[in-house]
């Protein structure tokens, strides 16, 4: 405890200091008592939290147990558009696009700007639309694309003049068609 005590000397004030660090003052127990009450409280809480949503859960599962057809059902019967979905999907997927793009990205030049590749992977074919700085930058483009080895009959089949460019398209053939 800190003291502080005035004594007069001479006419000055003097004030003297003392510390007592031994003096045990009475604990407060009704916090400590408080508090073990409240974590009492919540643990309670959540115990029983936890105990209704294991039962919650068990009820949602027996539901859904007797939802589920049973494993000796036939199986639903698939239309004819839907297998052609199917088909067409995994053919798709199958399809080699790597030799596709990698053929593109080595005939692609700074003259050229692609703007549009309409692949058809039943057919094998490809649509290149494009836009160049002239008519001899779409010409040598072309020529790059029958270069590559991943496509065929490369074909200029359309172009048109602008003001500041020439719009082209290219037809090819690559293997992108599966039997």
């Amino acid at each position: 405890m800190l003291r502080l005590r005035a004594r007069a000397r001479g006419g000055d004030l003097m004030r003297k200091l003392q510390l007592d660090f031994v003096r045990n003052r009475p604990s407060r127990r009704w916090a400590g008592r408080v508090l073990l009450l409240a974590a009492a409280a919540v643990s309670l809480d959540m115990g029983l939290t936890y105990s209704s949503m294991q039962k919650s859960i068990a009820a949602s599962q027996l539901r859904l147990a007797k939802l589920e057809p049973s494993r000796k059902a036939a199986p639903a019967k698939v239309s004819q558009e839907e297998l052609a979905a199917a088909r067409d999907t995994v053919q798709r997927l199958a399809t080699p696009w790597s030799k596709l793009f990698g053929a593109l990205e080595s005939a692609a030049t700074d003259q050229v700007a692609l703007l549009a590749i309409e692949p058809n992977p039943r057919t094998g074919t490809v649509t290149i639309s494009g836009d160049s700085k002239d008519y001899l930058a779409a010409l040598t483009y072309v020529l790059n694309l029958s270069r590559a080895e991943e496509l065929s009959s490369v074909q200029l089949v359309r172009h048109e003049q602008k003001p500041s460019a020439v719009a082209f398209a290219v037809s090819a053939a690559w293997g992108g068609a599966k039997p």
